[in-house]
């Protein structure tokens, strides 16, 4: 079973940044495309970012194009949300996700494509 943490998550002004990183256990972390998504309260979970296996395919949702740079390290099997210019309605629950796949430069663009998920880690965006 695949485990991926967030970490990073908090209280920030309006204007400012944050990262966020999830970490994924075990040892094929390069074999997966990764995504993050988020969740207002009382909204559904929304999609934020992807990156391919090998990292030079990304793609953002129109509202954090921008402002947020998605990223990876295999070798920390880490991957990172870098997030700037908060605002407000940035606020929710953000959540990083995960699918094994073969091809290099694939990855999805809704939540229903990813295999695995991590418990979410919370970012408050103050006005």
């Amino acid at each position: 079973q695949v485990l991926l943490v967030e970490t990073g998550g908090g209280l920030v002004q309006a204007g400012g940044s944050l990262r966020l990183s999830c970490a994924a256990s075990g040892r094929a972390f390069n074999s997966y495309a990764m995504g993050w998504f988020r969740q207002a309260p009382g909204q559904e979970r929304e999609f934020v970012a992807a990156i391919s296996r090998n990292s030079i395919k990304t793609y953002y949702s129109d509202s954090v194009k921008g402002r947020v740079t998605i990223s990876r390290d295999g070798a920390k099997n880490t991957a990172y949300l870098q997030m700037n210019s908060l605002k407000p309605e940035d606020t929710g629950s953000y959540y990083c996700s995960g699918k094994t796949i073969q091809s290099f430069w694939d990855y999805g663009l809704t939540d229903g494509w990813y295999d695995y998920w991590g418990q979410g880690t919370q970012v408050l965006g103050a006005s």
